[in-house]
């Protein structure tokens, strides 16, 4: 077995280490992916899929397992039919692996490293809560990692009941506008490209402070994707506050005094010790993998289901990869269950601190609420 190094790079490049017991074992249910490393690369154009033609053929590959999230499973896909379509024995399955929670469907109810984010989140999350009932001195702005669905906000929220999640959905549609802009036109200094933004995007864009605007026309990622843990939206909200009150203070509307404390939980939570849920999960979906590549299977994403039960009675088996094309849900049961108690949490200290993650005791197999309640289990 071959570990590829750097992600598709290392497969393009022929890059790679094998995976024997004495390697492997060091890493063995741990955080990160620090084993063979990930990368950014996609195999996209004819020259990089001839590349990992050349590899699959020099290491007569069985199989290929594609780890990662929407944009690695897309690759996988394609890969899947360059292969058959060069009749190579090569078979490629893909495994859901994102913190991000946004890689789901009804066969693959979740991507591992979410529910071990999250709850790394929520702990600091709580710790800062605690704090602020303690002085009463802050209040506390705290921007998650995270993509435009806000999974991950959703479900920390329903962990530690804060007054105020922001579930922002709403600048996905400026920010595809701006990447469209961004790939075919200059950006001017003197702002003569917004007026190709939609009215609506414009006005938004326009309402930002410089410092954000100037965030959200950064370089983008390899594939595409605005670089969000670099935009201080956190701040951006502070100055904002402070801004309003302000202004009623002269207006004599206001007497109290503001202290905003900014925090950023991003790159810390995605390589912590995983909980025994994604440890478990993990295992699954690799032996779900091998077996869809031992029966000859390919175009398929490794899935697991009966998550909400105890691990003896999973069941484990594929999906086609297409099946998770666009399957955001904007309205789904977590969102229900916050938007039923944020006006209470918005006025009442309901502040729960979780603690750090549990490896054995009552609550160590414990799912996280977004699995739970999308799979119909908690109300």
């Amino acid at each position: 077995m071959y570990g590829f190094k750097g992600g598709p790079a290392g497969v393009m490049k022929c890059k790679y280490v094998e995976l024997n017991t004495d390697f492997v074992y060091p890493y063995r249910n741990q955080g990160g992916f620090d084993m063979i490393c990930s990368g950014r690369d996609k195999i996209e154009t004819p020259e990089q899929f001839k590349q990992a033609e050349d590899t699959a053929n020099k290491l007569e590959l069985d199989g290929l397992v594609v780890i990662g999230g929407d944009d690695s499973n897309t690759n996988a896909c394609l890969i899947a039919e360059y292969f058959r379509s060069k009749n190579l024995k090569t078979r490629v399955i893909g495994c859901p692996k994102t913190i991000d929670g946004d890689l789901k469907c009804k066969e693959v109810p979740t991507s591992f490293g979410f529910d071990t984010a999250c709850k790394i989140y929520s702990e600091m999350i709580g710790n800062v809560m605690t704090d602020a009932r303690s002085s009463g001195k802050y209040y506390h702005f705290v921007r998650l990692m995270g993509r435009a669905a806000s999974h991950i906000t959703l479900e920390c929220a329903l962990q530690t009941h804060p007054n105020i999640a922001l579930i922002g959905e709403e600048v996905q549609k400026l920010i595809a506008e701006l990447n469209e802009i961004l790939a075919h036109d200059t950006v001017d200094e003197a702002g003569v490209w917004k007026n190709k933004l939609e009215p609506e995007s414009k006005k938004l864009f326009e309402f930002l402070p410089p410092s954000i605007q100037e965030q959200l026309l950064l370089e983008r990622d390899p594939h595409g994707n605005v670089q969000v843990a670099k935009i201080e939206t956190e701040k951006m909200l502070i100055a904002m506050v402070e801004t309003e009150l302000e202004k009623r203070k002269a207006e004599g509307k206001y007497k109290g005094t503001f202290i905003g404390q900014s925090h950023f939980f991003g790159y810390e939570g995605r390589c912590g010790l995983p909980t025994n849920f994604d440890a478990s999960y993990c295992y699954a979906l690799g032996y779900g993998a091998g077996a869809l590549l031992q029966s000859g299977k390919t175009g398929l994403i490794s899935s697991v289901g009966n998550l909400a039960a105890p691990v003896a009675e999973w069941t484990v088996g594929g999906t086609a990869l297409t099946s998770l094309m666009d399957v955001e849900r904007r309205h789904g049961a977590p969102f229900k269950k916050f938007a039923s108690v944020r006006d209470e949490w918005g006025l009442k200290n309901r502040y729960i601190s979780p603690g750090p993650i549990q490896f054995i005791g009552s609550g160590a197999d414990a799912v996280n609420h977004t699995l739970l309640l999308e799979l119909g289990v908690q109300a």
